[in-house]
């Protein structure tokens, strides 16, 4: 019998390596069936980083993406939030920079000379994320490792060759290791205006994009690989799906490594890992996926955004909160400058989500979607503003300060361990009422900025929760816990 037992658990242990193990066919099927690694289901914060050669001039109209400026710049269009001509940047660029100045001659003027990636690392511990996403590559072309492929263009267009003569992800990479922060990598498929790219696209996947992304992957190990610029191609003719079995059956990260859904044009939100929503509102979908943003519009740093333009912090913790109430992360992006440094406002705005989540972050992290993601006010829940991009300022819309005849979402709510808890966007006054609600007997109410219990009591159909007569010190948003509430 113990011979028995003995063989069936080592035949039990063969089999669970085998299926750790099992290797990845280059089929949509076999890839789609791959498990998203669970840290990433519980970290639910993570910072974007977009940095490189147009963080030197570091503007476009504000509504617009500054990172594009080269494609607005050389194809004298323009598109986002606004109306446009088209030829504002080239104006721009002319005016201020000349008519024989090229978008390539930023590389030289990309020093960096300010980078201290272990502050980086510092803020970002701060912060509460527990991710980063930086750009290695954008879809200008240059590289911020010392990539060989990065100078097949005919000169040197990587960031140890030119401008900072520094290996910028590496140093990154060495500081955010020394925390509990995951480190992961942005990567665009194409390049606006590669030779190879605009002549011969086979060639580009081939003997560019393949071996590029492959030396990515094998100096950093990174735990997220999040491609980008994947519209123009199929995935069949990027040949994404070899390059997937390749990365999980025989890269280093094969086992751990985490992938979103942009791998060919057409394929966001149905193959890949994580689905991916970008300036979006209240998503939901039955895996785990992720919203990015800027704090303003941007994602590149744009010097031509004021105050305004940025979202405040309750704004922020609250887009954060909807988001992780309905089963997602929020990936918020900042833009460091030419030099290096994290503008002061982006850095405010980290530690102030930071001081929330130390006090409230037991809701968030590792929390999972309750049977309800909100809890909704009477009135129309159809108020979205005409955006190409949807404002930050549309969660405030939904909450604190609607348009007439529009509902709210009163609460929001997220379970873990058994825990339920509702999250206010306000001081609800004396009751907070949780409706189609009742507790168990014996369930303990609290709110996480204090000690002590609050009473409560089953009415009707609802839970009403008896609030401290004292407002508390104002928050973006107030977390009341339901101690086996989801029992």
């Amino acid at each position: 019998m113990r011979k028995f037992l003995l063989l069936s658990m080592i035949m039990l242990a063969f089999g669970m390596l085998a299926f750790s193990q099992k290797k990845i066919e280059p089929t949509w099927e076999s890839i789609d069936a791959r498990p998203v690694p669970a840290w990433f289901g519980e970290a639910k914060f993570g910072i974007f980083i977009h940095w490189g050669p147009y963080s030197v001039p570091a503007w476009s109209p504000k509504g617009t993406y500054s990172e594009w400026y080269q494609y607005w710049l050389q194809n004298k269009t323009l598109f986002g939030n606004g109306k446009f001509t088209g030829t504002e940047v080239y104006d721009y660029h002319i005016n201020k920079y000349g008519k024989d100045f090229t978008y390539y001659r930023f590389g030289d003027l990309f020093k960096a000379e300010l980078y201290d990636p272990d502050a980086w690392a510092d803020l970002f511990v701060k912060s509460g994320a527990k991710y980063i996403v930086a750009t290695s590559k954008h879809h200008d072309g240059y590289c911020m490792w010392p990539s060989k492929e990065a100078n097949d263009r005919g000169f040197p267009w990587n960031s140890m060759d030119i401008g900072p003569h520094r290996d910028l992800v590496g140093e990154l990479e060495q500081a955010i290791r020394k925390t509990d922060v995951k480190f992961g990598l942005y990567y665009s498929l194409y390049e606006w205006f590669h030779p190879l790219w605009i002549y011969d696209k086979e060639k580009f996947v081939s003997e560019h994009f393949h071996p590029q992304f492959k030396d990515l992957i094998e100096r950093y190990k990174p735990d997220i690989i999040w491609p980008d610029g994947e519209w123009e191609m199929t995935a069949e003719d990027w040949k994404t799906p070899e390059l997937l079995a390749w990365l999980f059956n025989e890269s280093p990260v094969g086992n751990t490594i985490v992938i979103n859904d942009r791998w060919g044009k057409g394929l966001r939100k149905k193959h890949g890992g994580y689905f991916t929503t970008e300036y979006e509102a209240s998503a939901e979908f039955n895996k785990p996926w992720e919203e990015c943003r800027g704090m303003g519009f941007s994602f590149g740093y744009n010097r031509a955004e004021d105050i305004e333009d940025y979202n405040s912090p309750k704004t922020l913790i609250l887009m954060l909160v909807d988001i992780v109430s309905h089963g997602g992360n929020l990936l918020l992006d900042i833009g460091p400058d030419a030099h290096g440094k994290i503008p002061v406002i982006m850095q405010e705005r980290l530690l102030q989500m930071g001081e929330w989540l130390k006090v409230n972050g037991e809701a968030i992290y590792g929390t999972r979607k309750w049977k309800r993601a909100v809890q909704w006010s009477d009135g129309d829940r159809n108020y979205k503003p005409e955006q190409h991009y949807l404002g930050g300022d549309f969660i405030l819309k939904q909450t604190i300060d609607p348009e007439p005849g529009y509902a709210v979402k009163e609460l929001f709510f997220t379970k873990k361990d058994g825990n339920l808890y509702a999250i206010s966007p306000k001081w609800p006054g004396e009751k907070l009422v949780i409706r189609k609600f009742h507790a168990k007997k014996g369930v303990k109410v609290s709110l996480l900025d204090r000690e002590g219990s609050l009473e409560w009591k089953n009415t009707g159909k609802d839970l009403v929760i008896h609030m401290p007569a004292a407002k508390p010190v104002e928050s973006a948003a107030y977390v009341v816990r339901i101690e086996g509430g989801t029992e």
